[in-house]
């Protein structure tokens, strides 16, 4: 069934749910990354925290009026509502008080939440509270959602994706520096005020696939997994948005296999997975990539240290060395140093003496700041600048 669900095989509202998911995935994950780049994606918390009693209040408003009171649109439009109400609330705790932002996005998200709870609470006593299901808001489920229902969760991840692409460039300007693009004349407070819409919109759509607790998840792994990759804005949205989709797809596939396993938290374990596997495998920022270049280093410079000594008439005890000169036929087998290893040693230890005098001229301040301290001069320094400080060397140090 699992394979079934994957390859989108258990039936026309199945495959609808996991597309939408999957469309939720991708908004949320481009989104993501500018509240990541802002440094404001604790906001996005407070934001889903704060959804819970209006969708709780929404239920009762329509149950009130006669209205079907798990009518989806209408419980959306309740947790738009206080979720605006909470954000509103942080930014004048924030801009009023001397509450930092943190301080107030713990004070609102504590206070919105308990108050959710404690109606969601008193909607199970009544008698149409019942069968509201409404629990299902806290974790998320898509078992039982309707077709209208996946194609609305679809649009507005589509709707919240145009709008990313649409404001990416001031977006992308605040995110970085705010003050280089207020000088640009960029309205800072509109900007802030779209990324916060476009956070809200996100949590708001996906109340009923992720619920309230993980929204934030969805905004917030994606972008990290995906600034592992890359170091340009462009792709680490793309690559959110990917990482975002690939996430509610699986994560609503697998849960449609089940009634009972909830939506949200296998949504989460799967962008978590991909998180894990970028860490892991990323070419520039991964452990294994790090891992590999501290090795290479190591290698550098146990050679290094052992050419200095055979130039400095110093016999080469560490094991690691002498293998990594063995390996380029710089030592024999024997220990003996071989023509090639005399000729590198003496190369590295001009090197040396050159990387000494070049540290305290001022006009090789820049070049000095470019050597990592192994590298040969060459590679650093042009002909003329390494003619001139053997020049200055005297005659021991020349070629």
């Amino acid at each position: 069934m699992l394979w079934q669900a994957l390859g989108l095989g258990l039936g026309y509202n199945a495959t609808l749910v996991t597309l939408g998911a999957a469309m939720l995935g991708i908004a949320a994950g481009a989104t993501g990354v500018f509240l990541y780049l802002a440094r404001r994606a604790l906001v996005s918390d407070a934001i889903g925290h704060a959804t819970l009693p209006g969708v709780v209040a929404g239920y009762l408003v329509m149950v009130a009026l006669g209205g079907e009171g798990r009518f989806l649109p209408g419980l959306m439009l309740g947790a738009a509502v206080s979720a605006g109400l909470g954000l509103a609330c942080v930014s004048w705790l924030a801009a009023r008080t001397r509450l930092h932002e943190d301080a107030a996005i713990g004070a609102v998200l504590s206070v919105f939440f308990g108050a959710g709870v404690v109606l969601l609470t008193v909607v199970q006593v009544l008698e149409t509270g019942r069968q509201a299901g409404l629990e299902t808001f806290l974790l998320g489920a898509t078992a039982g959602m309707l077709r209208a229902e996946a194609l609305g969760i679809a649009a507005g991840g589509a709707a919240v994706l145009a709008l990313v692409v649409l404001l990416r460039r001031p977006m992308v300007a605040v995110a970085f520096d705010s003050e280089f693009a207020a000088g640009q004349g960029v309205n800072l407070r509109a900007v802030d005020l779209a990324m916060m819409g476009l956070a809200l919109a996100i949590t708001v759509v996906g109340l009923k696939v992720v619920g309230v607790v993980l929204i934030v998840a969805l905004l917030i792994i994606p972008p990290v997994a995906a600034r592992l990759w890359s170091e340009r804005v462009s792709v680490i949205v793309a690559l959110a948005g990917a990482i975002g989709g690939l996430s509610g797809y699986l994560g609503a596939a697998i849960s449609a296999t089940a009634p009972g396993l909830p939506t949200g938290p296998l949504i989460v374990l799967a962008s978590f997975a991909l998180f894990t596997l970028s860490l892991l495998f990323a070419p520039a920022r991964g452990v294994l990539a790090a891992g590999l270049r501290y090795w290479r280093f190591q290698r550098r410079v146990h050679l290094r240290q052992g050419l200095l000594a055979l130039a400095s008439g110093y016999p080469v005890h560490d094991p690691l060395t002498l293998r990594l000169m063995r390996r380029q036929g710089l030592v024999r087998a024997d220990g003996v140093v071989t023509p090639a290893g005399r000729a590198m040693a003496a190369r590295a230890r001009l090197d040396e003496r050159r990387w000494h005098m070049l540290r305290s001229l001022p006009e090789f301040e820049a070049a000095a700041a470019r050597h990592d301290g192994l590298s040969p001069l060459s590679e650093v320094l042009t002909p003329d600048q390494l003619a001139a400080l053997d020049r200055r060397l005297g005659p021991e140090g020349a070629l």
